[in-house]
């Protein structure tokens, strides 16, 4: 094994077991948490990225991913959700390939809370999720996968102190690929095995500050198709119901943007 798979497959599992010692999906964070919404509730949460892409990726030099995610609580512990992505895919302008633009595929999920954390227990609250992706968005223009996708994660949830919280997720995408127009592994339905974890600190009843790490590795560890990327963000409730939230992210391999932000909301319907 090379050294650079041991660093990827290092980093990945890094991400799992450091910190298990999207808002409900804790966007702008790519990890998610243990909660789900209440039943009866819509929750809805707008994410817009821009990322710069590696040098691997020309002619595509950049990337903009505009998503819409609808969580509806079925009961209280199972949460349905479905998320849409626009995405626009910038050339280079020396490029012959003109700028695509349009949905990418979609997303449909059911979230399943199991353990709630409990006071003076070290045990974390434990939820599951599994997402089917369908191939809407066009695999021609590069902005689809062009297969169904199926993925199954774990979330663990501890509440280090009154205003620290840890989060990972830990999962397996059976079949289809992890890309999201040009980012992303693209496989042709082999494993992809995704760790990531965040950090998340209230430090006022508004403000939320955390960090985040993200390894994804197919079952071959191929480094070439790798990806791992940090990210640095927040939120800041203007009401009790209704948050935007902000993130800087930075990424390695192939797989990941170079540098990204993200400007965002997150809303309760009640």
């Amino acid at each position: 094994m090379t050294r650079h798979r041991l660093t990827l497959i290092s980093a990945v599992l890094f991400t799992t077991f450091v910190f298990s010692s999207h808002a409900y999906a804790q966007i702008p964070f790519y990890t998610d948490d243990a909660d789900t919404t209440p039943k009866g509730e819509f929750h809805l949460e707008f994410l817009n990225e821009h990322d710069w892409l590696q040098r691997s990726a020309l002619p595509a030099k950049r990337q903009n991913i505009s998503t819409f995610t609808l969580n509806y609580g079925l009961t209280d512990r199972i949460e349905l959700g479905v998320n849409v992505p626009f995405i626009k895919i910038l050339n280079t302008r020396e490029s012959i390939i003109r700028n695509e633009a349009g949905i990418g595929d979609t997303q449909f999920g059911v979230k399943v809370r199991l353990y709630d954390e409990r006071e003076h227990s070290r045990l974390p609250a434990f939820t599951l999720v599994f997402y089917f992706e369908a191939p809407t968005g066009s695999a021609r223009k590069q902005i689809g996968s062009g297969l169904t996708d199926y993925w199954l994660y774990g979330v663990a949830q501890k509440t280090l102190t009154k205003r620290t919280t840890a989060r990972v997720n830990g999962g397996i995408l059976f079949a289809g690929n992890s890309s999201v127009g040009v980012l992303g592994i693209q496989t042709n339905r082999g494993r992809v095995f995704t760790a990531n974890g965040s950090l998340v600190r209230d430090f006022t009843p508004k403000v939320k500050l955390g960090v985040e790490l993200f390894g994804a590795a197919t079952s071959n560890f191929d480094l070439s198709r790798g990806q791992l990327q940090g990210q640095f963000g927040g939120s800041y409730s203007l009401r009790d119901d209704f948050a935007v939230t902000f993130g800087l992210l930075g990424g390695r391999f192939a797989a990941s943007p170079q540098i990204g932000v993200n400007l965002g909301f997150a809303y309760d319907f009640k």
